[in-house]
């Protein structure tokens, strides 16, 4: 019998709890015009903590809008935005130690930014290139970087969650002070992995940051068709684990949450489930239209509540950005990103040859029969392979 049975408080007659028993409250610190609420208690962050996110909130939007534009234009084959979001992904990253490692989902790519993903690495693997770090064999936005600590993407929906659990207790077996952080949607939780990573890390005390990022909707299907429960932070009390709530659009918040989620990570080697209740703006991808599920005028009204705005108002309250630094930092990164886009899409693909590397430490025998029919079929139809044709 366990500890929970034997503490139990005993009743005798049949009394069922349902989701309201749980009362889960929300965490705001900032609010809409960029002021506070009055007895606060603010994260840890000084001027120089401030420019840097602001300046990735900045490069992020602007990336967005700018390839987005691209694969409209058939020169990117797909694009996800990360706008509207940007509180949760990078309030959380800010919180982290460089040595953290991340396991992002798809709309992340901010907290890559945030840690130093450079312009012409991100052209690089949209455009699929020779100067791409996953060489080639990845959709646009499933970057990765071995430096940076930040696990590649993997398109299946929730995979990196077990994951992230396993990567975190391998970090607390070599006696590291590091946690794993682990990104995913409301609609990832209602996939077995979930369910699977999150019992696992409880269990095992692994000191796993589960951030979920609650944008109201799985591409097309809103909350309330897929759960009816209490969100997703009453899943991380069902599976005996610390668990917040937050407003995912309030940098200040995230910030502090995820600060705090760290901290005890480390003192328990623990995992922390952190709910960050925020909105898509942008469709769920290029291949998507919002249009046919949502309403103008629910876009709009979470427009009013832009998380990138909000904490630009912040900001300026505290003497740390004005209005004319703010249009410069837009202009440079639309003309960088801009300059980056022509010449990335020049730069030839990946030699053939590196398809089969990195896949084994020594290519077998299958492996390189393989690549001799493939180059051997190019060569007969070299019209249908014209990038590929040149590089054989």
């Amino acid at each position: 019998m366990s500890n929970a049975t034997l503490n139990s408080e005993t009743v005798h007659r049949v009394s069922f709890l349902d989701k309201a028993s749980l009362h889960i409250p929300i965490l705001r610190i900032l609010q809409a015009d960029g002021t506070t609420y009055e007895q606060s208690v603010l994260p840890n962050i000084d001027q120089a903590l401030a420019e840097k996110i602001y300046d990735t909130c900045v490069f992020t939007r602007v990336l967005d809008e700018r390839m987005l534009g691209a694969q409209r234009q058939g020169r990117i084959s797909f694009y996800m935005t990360c706008t509207g979001e940007e509180a949760a992904v990078i309030g959380s990253t800010a919180a982290l130690d460089d040595g953290d490692i991340i396991l992002a989902q798809y709309r992340e790519h901010a907290s890559l930014r945030y840690r130093g993903f450079t312009t012409e690495q991100f052209m690089n693997q949209m455009f699929s290139n020779e100067k791409d770090l996953g060489k080639g064999r990845q959709m646009p936005i499933h970057y990765g970087s071995k430096a940076l600590n930040y696990q590649t993407i993997s398109s299946p929906l929730a995979t990196q969650i077990p994951q992230a659990t396993g990567v975190a207790y391998g970090l607390k077996m070599q006696g590291k002070r590091n946690v794993a952080m682990c990104y995913f949607g409301e609609g990832a939780a209602s996939e077995g992995d979930f369910h699977a990573g999150l019992n696992m890390a409880a269990v095992l005390n692994s000191p796993t940051i589960f951030f979920c990022r609650n944008n109201g909707y799985a591409i097309s299907t809103p909350t309330e068709e897929q759960f009816a429960g209490n969100g997703i932070a009453s899943r991380g009390v069902g599976y005996g684990m610390h668990t917040i709530r937050v407003d995912g659009n309030d940098m200040l918040a995230v910030l502090a949450a995820t600060q705090q989620a760290r901290a005890y990570a480390l003192e328990h080697n623990a995992p922390v489930l952190i709910e960050a209740m925020s909105y898509r703006l942008g469709a769920h991808s290029s291949s998507d239209d919002p249009s046919g599920y949502r309403s103008k005028e629910e876009e709009q009204k979470w427009q009013e509540h832009d998380p990138v705005q909000r904490f630009k108002l912040w900001m300026i309250n505290k003497g740390w950005l004005k209005e004319e630094d703010d249009s410069a930092l837009h202009d440079k990164y639309r003309e960088e990103v801009l300059a980056a886009v022509k010449v990335a899409e020049k730069l030839d693909p990946p030699h053939i040859d590196e398809i089969i590397q990195d896949v084994l430490d020594k290519p077998t025998p299958a492996l390189e029969k393989q690549l001799k029919d493939l180059k051997e079929h190019i060569n007969k139809y070299p019209k249908a392979y014209p990038k590929s044709a040149g590089r054989i």
